[in-house]
Order: C-alpha cells, then sequence, then structure tokens
C-alpha cells in the first residue's frame, strides 16, 4: 500500500512546459500542494483561473488545486521539495536566481533530461555546484514518460535516483498516483546518463525513419543503441542493470518510438532533408539531443568508449553525412567480424552479461521493487 502524503505538503515545479506541468499534475493528484513556476504571467493566470495550459497541453484539464505564479519567490515560498523541469542549458541561470528562496533542507529533484554543453556537465551535479547542496538532498527522476500521454492519465512508470535511498524514497511517495508509479535506485549515473542518451539514439531512429527505411532498421538501431549507452555510463560508473530498467531501455522504447518524442520528430526531419537550422526552427520545444551530442562524444572519448550511431548523428547534424547513409555504418567502419558487446573480448561473455541485467531487472519489476539493490 502507498504511504499516504500528509494533507499540504507544500512542493514547487519550476518550468511550466509540458513536462512541468504534467509532473506538477502527478504532484498535485497524488495529494501535494503544488505551486508551479511559469516565466510568463500570462501562462500563470491560464494555468490557476482556466485550469489548462494551452500551449504545450492542449485539451488537458488541470487539477483544481494546482496553482501558478510568475514570481519565483512565491512560487518556493514553504516548498519541501522543489522539482526543477527547464531546458538543461539554462538550469544554471535558472538556479541562481532562484536559489535565495530555496529552503536550507529542501530536496532539490531534476526532472530534465540533458547535459550541460559548457561543461558536459549531468543536471545533479549542476544543481550540487550551483547550490551548494549535499548529495543527499538531491534527486532525478527518469523513464518512459512522455507528457501528453501522462497528462492523459495514461499508465506509466518511473524511477527516482539519489545518492541517499530515504531521499529517493520521499521523493517517490510524492511522485505516485494511480497512473504513475515511481520506482527508487541510488544510480544517480545510470539514471541521468539513461535520459541523456536515449536522447541521441531517437534521433537516429528519426533520421533513419524520415528517409523511410524500416522496423529491421530500427529495431538494429534501438538494440545497438542500448549498447552504446550501457558502455558509456558503466564507463562513467553507472550500474549495467540501470541501464537495461525504466531509466535505460524503458525510456528508449518510448522516446524512439512515439510520434510525441520530440527528439524523434527533430531526426525525422532531419531524415527528410532538412538542415538543422531548420529543424531548430520547427522545433517549438526545446530538444534535448540536439545539444547534447557534442558534449556527449567528448566525455565519451576521454574514456575511451565508441559510440558510433551517435558520431553518425552528429555527422548528419553537421552536414557532412547523408542521412540515407546512417544505417550502413550502423556499428563500425571496419568490416571484421566483431562481438555484439564492444566492450567485451568475447562476444559469449557479453552476451550473459546483458541478459543477466536483463534478468535482474525484470525480477525487480515482477517483484514490485522488492528485489536485491532495493527497486
Amino acid at each position: 500500500m502507498k504511504p499516504k502524503v500528509q494533507p499540504g505538503k507544500r512542493v514547487a515545479v519550476l518550468g511550466a512546459g509540458s513536462w512541468g506541468t504534467t509532473f506538477a499534475k502527478i504532484l498535485a493528484d497524488g495529494g501535494a500542494d503544488v505551486m508551479l513556476w511559469a516565466r510568463r504571467p500570462e501562462l500563470a493566470r491560464e494555468i490557476s483561473e482556466g485550469r489548462r495550459n494551452s500551449d504545450y497541453l492542449p485539451g488537458i484539464n488541470l487539477p483544481v488545486g494546482l496553482r501558478a505564479t510568475s514570481r519565483l519567490d512565491l512560487a518556493l515560498l514553504g516548498a519541501e521539495q522543489v522539482f526543477v523541469s527547464v531546458p538543461s542549458q539554462s538550469l544554471r541561470e535558472n538556479l541562481i536566481q532562484a536559489q535565495p528562496y530555496i529552503s536550507e533542507d529542501a530536496i532539490v529533484v531534476s526532472l530534465m533530461k540533458g547535459v550541460e554543453r559548457s561543461s558536459g556537465m549531468r543536471m545533479s551535479t549542476v544543481i550540487e555546484q550551483v547550490l551548494e547542496i549535499d548529495p543527499a538532498r538531491i534527486a532525478a527522476i527518469s523513464g518512459p514518460n512522455l507528457a501528453l500521454e501522462i497528462a492523459k492519465e495514461q499508465p506509466t512508470a518511473a524511477v527516482v535516483s539519489s545518492a541517499s535511498l530515504e531521499t529517493a524514497q520521499a521523493v517517490a511517495v510524492l511522485a505516485t498516483t494511480r497512473y504513475f508509479r515511481s520506482y527508487v535506485n541510488t544510480d544517480v549515473i545510470g539514471t541521468e546518463f539513461g535520459g541523456v542518451l536515449k536522447n541521441l539514439i531517437a534521433l537516429a531512429i528519426g533520421i533513419v525513419d524520415g528517409v523511410g527505411y524500416g522496423e529491421n532498421t530500427k529495431a538494429a538501431i534501438i538494440t545497438r543503441g542500448l549498447v552504446e549507452m550501457t558502455d558509456f555510463s558503466v564507463a562513467y560508473g553507472a550500474h549495467p542493470e540501470t541501464l537495461a530498467g525504466l531509466a535505460g531501455l524503458g525510456d528508449l522504447i518510448a522516446t524512439c518510438q512515439s510520434p510525441l518524442s520530440r527528439n524523434n520528430t527533430a531526426g525525422r526531419l532531419l531524415g527528410q532533408g532538412y538542415s538543422y537550422n531548420d529543424v531548430v526552427k520547427q522545433m517549438q520545444q526545446t530538444t534535448e539531443g540536439l545539444a547534447s551530442v557534442g558534449p556527449i562524444l567528448e566525455l565519451a572519448r576521454a574514456r575511451g568508449v565508441e559510440m558510433p550511431i551517435v558520431e553518425q548523428v552528429r555527422q548528419v547534424l553537421a552536414g557532412t553525412l547523408k542521412p540515407r547513409d546512417l544505417a550502413p555504418h550502423l556499428t563500425t567502419d571496419s568490416d571484421e567480424p566483431q562481438g555484439e558487446r564492444t566492450t567485451d573480448d568475447g562476444q559469449a561473455h557479453g552476451g550473459a552479461a546483458l541478459w543477466g541485467a536483463f534478468k535482474r531487472t525484470f525480477d525487480q519489476l515482477r517483484h514490485s521493487g522488492r528485489g536485491p539493490g532495493g527497486n
């Protein structure tokens, strides 16, 4: 049974785009007292008075108790948990503005799936650096979370990750409703990188979809993309099973197959022949994958990780590779046979390792997260 949320538990959500507004709805439906910060006063007024966010969630009725404001000080007043959902490249400046109003003991939660272009830092590390708070007070949420589907209350799940299991559990209690289930883990690195890297693979899927390639091509890219995601994340200290869970495989499937995915849509436009600049102009909301390709490849090179699919996405963005030529370069430029796992000497060993990760994840889900390692 879900622990009951204390009535009036004050939380703030910073960012009134599609995902920020949807998550504010989740929290309000879960019983919290939610204040949503919108940069534009007219949007805050529409949310509070009309219970709509027509710009980002057309047709969705928002909870009566969900309030919004364009004033950061009012949004953060008394908030015990602060959920941040702003574009990753503007996180630092938004945190600097918000810092004076964030309570000294508040938990700060990242809803973002990107890395800072200038530093290559994950969102939780930017939060830690700017706010100068203990990592135990920081959490990150990731998973197969297409905003509009969740706003329509179609069932899904996510994972809340923090260096402190107690913090992750406190956030998960609030972020659980009849249509949204939160699991927990302490692998912040894997959880955050899973959310970032799946965007890059979704760009590749969109590109080949735009070109006109079929399901075999897309299945191969998703599978090989998961290998790149896992190799990269493990090189930076993540647990491989995290990438076989909701924050990795789950999010990868949802983002790659759905027309609601901004990264998939951007990739499809690229595959149809639009230039990078034209794609950016057509996208109404931030497409995190476009900003993350360069920083991720720099981080990959620093740890000696090969990411051929992501590298080819970079070349398409730069205009040096034709979209139709992405799939033939699926794994490597070499014709020499290789094992499926790029970091393993033997294919059999790699297959066993990957299957073990999948099995542990499925066992955890089957037992509602009560398996070893504690979801």
